[in-house]
């Protein structure tokens, strides 16, 4: 069963707490960790673990100065959690679906959303196909240039424990080629190779598959140029 059908099986609540943070994104399927230790946040993690399991990572807004969660966000599952001996904890999140954060139903002791998924619509065609092959072609670029790609813990599936360092650009290449699903193409290659918090930000903001290739495409054509301007040959 792939990701998207296991989330179809998945319940998902129309009602979630809500971390804010800033510089965060989190993506269908990646993983993130976590150190849980203001007051609020570990009641709002004890809550959590009794019931469903989840909470939204959300990037706050910039340039505000209360907290402000972007109105879109990522929805996640607690995969691991371990209690420190001081009350905080660590915890490994991973994202489960794009959400938009519709309406505040509680701020205290933690903010509580209304939330709606959002699934991209099915996708094939030439334009889809033609974009990914540019974006495969700028991966390639992108990890010459000396950029690791750093997949995710549950992303390889062939039985070879492998990390980062140890593949090669084919190897990386030919495991994106073995992606059909050109949605989890561009949240894979999004989450690991953009650095920048509102690049991010707007991929995981953008839906729709071919705006959200052509966004990335544009992202990492810009990466690759400034690198080769801060490291000319």
């Amino acid at each position: 069963m792939d990701f998207h059908a296991y989330i179809v099986f998945m319940e998902i609540p129309h009602e979630v707490a809500v971390m804010t943070l800033a510089n965060a994104t989190l993506f269908p399927q990646a993983l993130l960790p976590l150190h849980i230790f203001e007051p609020r946040y570990r009641r709002m993690l004890a809550d959590a673990l009794n019931s469903h399991r989840m909470f939204i990572v959300a990037m706050q807004k910039p340039n505000c100065v209360r907290e402000t969660p972007s109105a879109v966000a990522g929805l996640g599952l607690i995969r691991v959690a371990v209690d420190n001996p001081d009350g905080t904890s660590h915890l490994i999140l991973q994202g489960i679906t794009r959400v938009e954060i519709v309406k505040t139903l509680r701020y205290k002791p933690y903010r509580i959303q209304q939330i709606r998924p959002l699934q991209a619509a099915p996708t094939d065609s030439v334009m889809i196909d033609t974009l990914l092959a540019k974006v495969r072609d700028l991966v390639s670029e992108r990890i010459e240039l000396g950029s690791p790609f750093p997949f995710p813990l549950n992303a390889a599936k062939s039985g070879k424990k492998k990390n980062s360092g140890s593949m090669t650009i084919k190897e990386i290449v030919s495991y994106l080629d073995k992606l059909h699903d050109a949605d989890q193409v561009a949240d894979l290659v999004s989450c690991a190779l953009l650095g920048g918090a509102v690049e991010r930000q707007t991929i995981l903001e953008t839906v729709d598959v071919e705006p959200r290739l052509k966004h990335l495409i544009h992202f990492l054509m810009a990466e690759i140029k400034q690198h080769r301007k801060d490291n000319p040959q």
